[in-house]
């Protein structure tokens, strides 16, 4: 017998705001005030249940919920329960808000607690040398030497070129071919 109720009730309210909607439609801006007043509260019911721990919050995913119904207003098609709509759109707004919070959550984890995610400056850099040179070791010295020079020390292509008697054009050609070397090595190609 409860079931019953319970179902009459939906269909009640299914009916009355799809009535209240369907007048806003039309321009009835008294209709439209009701049917946001009346969803709200549904809103608030179906929001109270899902953050029990953040009730704080509603209110702001109801106005979002509300917003978004406003805007997507003439997407509904009135071959399907207003409510179903209604209810999609609040799932994906409260999808929308732990997604969110979980990003602020974990933008707040103190950084006390991770000591090593910071290494000392010159330690980096001297690692990050050593590093290069082994990569740059398994090229040949057409194509090392340019990458050295221009690429880690600074040199221009014409200073290479005098340096280590390549033409400027086979220091540039050293240069590519070294990198996309580099670049294949790296990827494990």
């Amino acid at each position: 017998m409860e079931r019953i109720n319970v179902r009459a009730t939906l269909q009640h309210v299914e009916i009355r705001l799809r009535s209240l909607f369907i007048l806003a439609q039309d321009g009835d801006g008294s209709a439209y005030r009701t049917f946001l007043s009346e969803t709200a509260n549904l809103l608030r019911g179906f929001l109270r249940r899902r953050l029990l721990s953040q009730p704080n919050d509603i209110e702001d995913i109801v106005q979002e919920v509300l917003l978004a119904v406003h805007n997507a207003r003439a997407t509904w098609r009135s071959d399907e329960p207003l409510t179903a709509w209604i209810h999609a759109i609040a799932r994906y707004k409260l999808a929308d808000y732990f997604r969110s919070r979980a990003r602020r959550e974990s933008l707040n984890d103190p950084l006390d607690d991770v000591p090593e995610m910071f290494a000392e400056p010159e330690t980096e850099r001297s690692e990050a040398r050593r590093d290069l040179m082994l990569l740059l070791n398994d090229l040949p010295d057409k194509q090392r030497l340019p990458i050295l020079h221009v690429k880690v020390e600074g040199l221009s292509v014409a200073e290479t070129a005098h340096k280590t008697g390549l033409s400027e054009s086979a220091v540039k050609v050293g240069i590519h071919r070294g990198l996309k070397a580099l670049a294949a090595k790296i990827r494990g190609s």
